[in-house]
């Protein structure tokens, strides 16, 4: 526990300047995270990044990263758009099953593409809702945060039933619920302090959605450990695991809040 706090407060105060900054160097560190997590997902699948299925994953990624200025620009030099280099990406990877010989086979470009995928739309909708404001991320990060915190402490506390033991053993319904009552907490004091330009209802429905969805997103990326009989993602954050470890969550939220039409 004391590691693990060391790493949070370290990470954080690295983490939370970029966030309060937002503009160039908020994106370049949110495709330094991306990065680090597609090389954690491709380790998990025994595959590396520096190797052509990994470089071309990678060019994948920051297609699917681009933010939507960027991808204008692009447009502008290229022609292409976003998709259509994505695209380029899955046929890339599929003339190299032929050429190694299925060596990498057709399942391990299908893992590439959708874990580019899971990744990039993640933290493609971070990039955008910085853009759209400091008060939205602090407000997606908060959510996720006191879910978490609120998951697990109720969870200690008052847990007995599992909520999916196959998946993660340690995971209660009564945490579960908790970490919902402690997000919705969090985002009315926040919407105190800081107008979200919302009604109490509807911040209270986002964010009961925002904070199942985030506790999903834990449960998807414990299966793929589980799957790929892995304890953590990686181990570039001591006590904690890796980058997919800690946004995992972030990574469903994001998204979710833009297909709410929240942000």
């Amino acid at each position: 526990m004391k590691q693990r706090i060391i790493t949070g407060i370290i990470a954080a105060a690295l983490f939370i300047p970029f966030v309060i900054y937002g503009g160039i160097p908020f994106i370049l560190m949110t495709f330094a995270l991306a990065t680090v997590g597609l090389q954690e997902l491709l380790n998990m699948k025994g595959r590396s990044l520096f190797s052509i299925p990994g470089l071309i994953s990678l060019i994948a990624l920051y297609a699917f990263m681009m933010p939507d200025e960027w991808a204008v620009h692009i447009y502008e030099l290229t022609g292409y758009v976003k998709v259509e280099f994505a695209f380029i990406a899955v046929i890339l990877l599929l003339i190299h099953t032929v050429v190694v010989k299925n060596s990498f086979t057709f399942d391990d470009a299908a893992f590439a593409i959708l874990g580019t995928l899971y990744i990039g739309v993640g933290f493609y909708y971070m990039i955008e809702t910085r853009i759209e404001g400091l008060a939205f991320v602090v407000y997606a990060l908060l959510v996720v945060w006191f879910t978490d915190s609120g998951a697990y402490f109720t969870g200690r506390k008052i847990g007995k039933r599992k909520l999916w033991p196959e998946i993660s053993p340690n995971k209660t319904i009564e945490g579960f619920v908790g970490g919902i009552i402690w997000a919705i907490a969090v985002a009315l004091v926040l919407n105190y302090f800081v107008d979200l330009d919302k009604s109490i209802l509807i911040i209270v429905i986002v964010t009961i959605a925002a904070s199942i969805f985030g506790q999903l997103g834990d449960l998807v990326e414990s299966a793929l450990k589980r799957h790929f009989n892995v304890k953590d993602s990686g181990h570039i954050l001591p006590g904690h695991g890796g980058i997919l470890d800690r946004f995992d969550s972030i990574l469903f939220v994001m998204p979710l809040l833009h297909f709410l039409h929240f942000i």
